[in-house]
């Protein structure tokens, strides 16, 4: 039996969903996210190729984390998820969390930026390249201002609070582009919003862990507050979900709670990964500073027996008789 059918400019599911349903590719007008995930993938796996091919390591861990979130942008993107998730809100709440939550900050543990300066060649002199590029954007102004908490952190609230109670999500649901454009800004929010806490790239700023930790706790409160709030809803916040096909039996405002509900729990688990990664950075900084502060000590102490043997050297060629 045909599992879809088109309805406007977009692919709708026909049948109610199960595990194989949702796992099964869905078709769309234009593959935009399945190219993009696998020209993701051949990116990152050419600059690693790069890097061993002239004898240098990447670390494998940071492969299989850009793979792996790669992979879950294709999973809610690409599979039929993306088309449950025209239909059903709680569906659609697991595209959003998964792209704003968790994709970005497997991405981020990937260092992509880091492993682009490492795989990319340094342009001549006189010449500006791909790499020469990514290093201006990265220290640029503008990178400066989307980096900055007083930037991330709206941005962030807004993207739930704003969608949601708003008619913006409805406008942007009823197109293709507009669906489209959302997932784009799910997914662009969370890194944005977690690429200065997890200081494993380059980026214009730079806090301290326990300030990174700050602006975590500062954020997911509000997502938390947001789940219990749909949770909790007596009526429907938005209009494109009122309308379930009929021959799935679903309630509307039931789907909804069950949002909010995966919307209020989803908040714990990128809040522990966010912690385990910088407490990991924290103790590996440290680690590194004590080093350093070792070998500047030694430094100091050789300086210092180099400087008494001069001195002394100065003195017995004093008191020589010759």
């Amino acid at each position: 039996m045909q599992m879809t059918h088109m309805t406007g400019p977009m692919w709708m599911p026909m049948a109610p969903p199960t595990l194989g349903r949702l796992l099964a590719f869905h078709p769309q007008p234009l593959p935009v996210e399945p190219l993009a995930c696998l020209l993701a993938l051949a990116l990152y796996g050419l600059a690693v190729w790069r890097l061993r091919r002239r004898g240098d390591r990447w670390p494998l861990h940071r492969t299989l984390l850009w793979n792996a979130g790669v992979l879950s942008i294709a999973a809610v993107t690409c599979t039929g998820v993306g088309g449950y998730g025209m239909e059903l809100f709680s569906v659609h709440m697991v595209q959003h969390m998964v792209l704003s939550m968790l994709s970005p900050i497997l991405l981020l543990l990937g260092a992509p930026i880091t492993l682009a300066l490492r795989a990319l060649p340094v342009a001549r002199r006189g010449r500006t390249g791909p790499r020469e590029v990514i290093v201006w954007l990265v220290h640029s102004r503008p990178a400066r201002v989307v980096s900055s908490p007083f930037f991330t952190l709206p941005l962030f609230i807004a993207s739930l609070y704003g969608l949601y109670f708003t008619p913006l999500f409805d406008f942007f649901m009823h197109s293709w582009l507009g669906h489209e454009w959302m997932l784009a800004h799910f997914l662009v929010t969370g890194l944005l919003f977690f690429w200065p806490i997890m200081g494993v790239d380059p980026a214009p700023r730079r806090p301290s862990h326990v300030l990174r930790m700050l602006e975590l706790f500062i954020g997911m409160p509000f997502h938390a507050f947001f789940g219990i709030a749909v949770m909790m809803s007596s009526t429907l916040i938005v209009g494109f979900f009122a309308h379930p096909p009929a021959a799935w039996h679903l309630v509307p405002l039931s789907d909804q709670n069950m949002g909010g509900g995966i919307a209020w729990a989803f908040s714990e688990i990128p809040t522990v990964m966010v912690l385990i990664a910088l407490l990991v950075q924290w103790a590996a900084s440290d680690r590194r500073a004590a080093v350093r502060a070792d070998r500047q000590a030694d430094r100091d102490h050789d300086a210092e027996l180099s400087a008494y043997n001069a001195y002394l050297a100065r003195l017995a060629a004093r008191d020589d008789p010759a």
